[in-house]
């Protein structure tokens, strides 16, 4: 048996998740018993190719990466070009959809449509975007529940560390009472690198150019990028419907040297905390700088790296670290969503 996906996106993320399955394959298919086949890709500036019996995708990967477009993919009987995302799903034999576009977190577009879309033609959806699990969570849950298909998105809080499946799945039967974490690895590189002795500035544009920050970095000094992640998780983990507005936030780019050296003589370190925290049947979340005490499993974790706490009631204060971005993570938080549609498990 073969597990059909199409891939609407073919950046960073998708090719990631391509090589994977192409150097994995074999292995993958012994332990889940169905061999996972990419019969589709389309993204908005590379082209789109697709075959009802699968692509060739070391041949895809070797002419992006030569040409950086899918246009000099072979030709062969059955092959079709051209199609855009909505043809894709609608016209596709895939049995799941990857939605792995380039997607505005404000909005959530097109990727929340790519959703609707492909749940309206019982097809699964996997993806890594943020924006659609936190502005539209309710409503495609819904739909994906009504058509009967499946919506993964493991790779949207911690990339391949999974955050969401761990306490849905290893947790269950306590009751979590609080969640905190350090969702943004670039704020907390630059506050690692201002207690080196770094000014905010040095430390930010040292996160630039190791490709940590974007040139536009707001969405992460501001906690927006750690606001969308608190959300998601008072969403699924919580089971509380919480929007991105109902999240306080506050960045880091306020803070300054005098402030890493009064943490430094309280024996605090400053970390960017996004919190979701239970009060009765509520909710409350935020984001914003704290200067926690060293003892705090968070204050060890330096660099870009991500960690999660779940306080829970019969398993006490579990603490998971680990990478929060990544090609390679990232293409593994996907594959782990569609090893578990295979096996129709959560």
């Amino acid at each position: 048996m073969s597990h059909k996906v199409a891939l609407l996106g073919f950046g960073v993320v998708g090719q990631g998740l391509a090589e994977i399955i192409e150097t994995k394959g074999n292995l993958l298919s012994e332990n889940i018993g169905d061999d996972i086949k990419i019969v589709a890709i389309s993204d908005v500036m590379k082209g789109s190719v697709y075959h009802p019996e699968g692509l060739e995708i070391s041949e895809a990967l070797r002419v992006i990466k030569e040409t950086g477009t899918l246009n000099s993919y072979p030709d062969t009987p059955g092959l079709m070009r051209g199609w855009d995302s909505f043809r894709t799903i609608e016209e596709s034999n895939a049995d799941t959809i990857v939605e792995i576009t380039f997607t505005d977190v404000k909005t959530g577009q097109p990727a929340i449509n790519h959703c609707r879309e492909a749940f309206r033609n019982k097809k699964n959806v996997v993806m890594s975007n943020k924006g659609p699990v936190s502005l539209a969570y309710q409503e495609l849950s819904q739909l994906a529940d009504e058509n009967g298909v499946r919506w993964g998105f493991e790779g949207t809080v911690m990339s391949g560390t999974p955050a969401l499946r761990m306490p849905l799945v290893s947790l269950t039967g306590n009751e979590i009472s609080e969640i905190k974490g350090i969702l943004n690895g670039t704020t907390n590189y630059i506050l690692t690198k201002m207690e080196d002795g770094l000014s905010y500035q040095d430390a930010l544009s040292q996160a630039q150019s190791l490709g940590y920050a974007e040139a536009d970095p707001t969405s992460d000094v501001q906690g927006y990028d750690a606001q969308y992640k608190a959300t998601i998780l008072a969403n699924i983990v919580m089971g509380v419907p919480m929007k991105r507005e109902e999240v306080e936030c506050e960045g880091i780019s306020h803070l300054t040297q005098d402030d890493i050296a009064w943490a430094k003589s309280k024996n605090k370190r400053w970390k960017l905390i996004a919190k979701c925290t239970k009060k009765g049947e509520k909710v409350i979340a935020k984001v914003g700088p704290e200067a926690i005490p060293l003892t705090d499993p968070l204050a060890g974790v330096l660099g870009a790296q991500n960690a999660i706490t779940y306080n829970c009631d019969l398993a006490g204060p579990i603490t998971l670290i680990g990478p929060g971005a990544g090609r390679t993570e990232t293409g593994f938080s996907i594959l782990i969503d569609l090893i578990n549609i295979i096996r129709k498990q959560i």
